[in-house]
């Protein structure tokens, strides 16, 4: 297995001096029940959006589609510099200020008076959900006996691969009995029981003692993010050559390599380059950035093609695509325990080739007659097989391509590249069917072609990952 060398003067430390004192199941479902919630509210604003732009009628497609995007480019930005801020202060310490924050934040979207607000509300909820999931997963590979480390990861990646699935369904639920407000609000009591958890049952771990990630890094990793993806989602409406889109460009380039120089001189960078070291955690960046972008486009396309082409209600559309999400928890479970680390690449390959395959045959076969138990089940359920295996093997292969006391960092790294694909993804989307628009199959048929064609790149890519000494 390939390795970073550990840094700095904590490299012989114990990663946790309490590990033995805590409960590995307890730590896996608090850490799990975290997860799912970051993870569900990346999704299950997807169904809602139709509601979303009853209550926001004068807002367009290309900037509402913000409250999503908001989330994921802070998420995406900020998880890298989470992931060695969870070594710096101790991962109990941020884990419980990060569901917190999550739980507030959330009672904040829930309350937004306007577009701006819950777009607002859902950045700041993007960040704490950022230094929420790799705390997780740190606290979760530092508790748990190496012996059983693969499968906690299967049902740690069940989890989130569940919640990815089954956001847009849960959203139905609570929209339709509701409305869109509740799909934030109900992230409170939850939040609440995940930090009483954690304040009777897990004991603080002792802080690593290493340097605090550079904040000028970390504002210019969210700048180089966010400008190139609000210029992709802007361009259709201020023209692609506007001074505005180009400045949007050519600023997230700017910051971009502003990020890239200071990872060269400053102690403690937003973005680990010593990580990058390692052949396979860099293939794995790759694959799950690719990987994100088309997952994301197409668990948003998917509710809004049953809502706005076959006419479904905000709350059938959300069943609709439930069955996909009881599949991706099996898929991650499976290749969690059952298959070997060496040959998690396989299960990458595996559902990144079944993903392209399933959306070619969307594109191919979906119309705007409904055939949802001839098309849209069977690719829906083969999907969410895909998600399950794809991220639980990408976890695992690139969370163990770093050292222990590296865990949590290179875990941000991980999710961080599949943010980032995530929201290129989600704004590739907006383009597409803001031009075509929501009425006619043709902007859908083509955002799935896209997916399949960015799949496929990912398939290519996994094959690099099994390259390990």
């Amino acid at each position: 297995m390939t390795t970073v060398p550990a840094l700095g003067p904590d490299h012989h430390r114990s990663p946790t001096p309490t590990a033995a004192a805590v409960r590995p199941i307890l730590v896996l479902l608090l850490a799990s029940g975290a997860t799912f919630l970051g993870m569900l509210d990346a999704t299950v604003v997807n169904v809602a959006f139709p509601d979303l732009r009853d209550s926001f009628p004068r807002i367009a497609i290309s900037q509402l589609s913000w409250v999503i995007t908001a989330y994921a480019v802070v998420f995406a930005a900020l998880l890298a510099a989470a992931g060695r801020l969870a070594d710096v202060l101790g991962r109990q310490r941020l884990f419980l200020m990060s569901v917190l924050g999550f739980a507030l934040t959330s009672m904040a979207a829930g309350a937004a008076p306007g577009a701006g607000w819950l777009i607002a509300a859902r950045a700041v909820q993007g960040a704490t959900a950022a230094g929420m999931i790799p705390a997780a997963l740190g606290l979760l590979l530092v508790n748990t006996p190496p012996a059983k480390r693969a499968a906690a990861l299967g049902i740690w990646g069940a989890a989130g691969a569940m919640a990815a699935a089954v956001g847009p369904s849960l959203g139905g639920l609570l929209v339709e009995g509701l409305s869109w407000r509740s799909i934030f609000l109900i992230n409170v009591p939850f939040g609440l029981v995940i930090c009483y958890g954690v304040l009777r049952r897990l004991p603080a771990d002792a802080p690593s003692g290493r340097q605090l990630p550079d904040p000028v890094g970390i504002v210019s990793l969210v700048l180089a993010i966010g400008s190139p993806v609000m210029g992709l989602s802007q361009g259709s409406d201020w023209g692609w050559t506007s001074p505005e889109v180009l400045g949007l460009f050519a600023a997230g380039l700017t910051f971009g390599v502003v990020v890239w120089l200071r990872s060269r001189s400053h102690p403690a960078p937003a973005i680990e380059r010593d990580l990058w070291h390692s052949r396979v955690f860099t293939a794995a960046n790759v694959t799950s950035a690719l990987f994100g972008a088309a997952m994301y486009a197409w668990l948003l396309a998917g509710p809004l093609y049953l809502a706005s082409i076959w006419h479904y209600s905000v709350l059938r559309s959300g069943l609709g695509v439930t069955p996909g999400a009881f599949l991706a928890a099996l898929g991650a479970v499976l290749v969690g325990r059952r298959v070997p680390l060496k040959r998690q690449w396989t299960a990458v390959l595996f559902g990144t080739a079944l993903f392209g395959a399933t959306c070619t045959w969307m594109a191919l076969a979906l119309h705007a007659s409904p055939s949802y138990t001839a098309v849209w089940l069977p690719t829906g359920l083969l999907g969410g097989l895909a998600i399950g295996c794809v991220l639980t093997g990408l976890t695992s292969i690139g969370s163990t391509a770093v050292p222990p006391l590296r865990f949590a960092a290179g875990s941000g790294v991980l999710m961080t590249s599949r943010q980032v694909g995530g929201a290129l993804g989600v704004a590739g989307m907006a383009v597409i069917l803001a031009s075509d628009g929501l009425a006619s199959p043709d902007g859908f048929l083509t955002v799935f072609v896209l997916c399949a064609t960015v799949a496929v790149l990912a398939a290519g890519s996994s094959f690099a990952l099994r390259h390990r000494s």
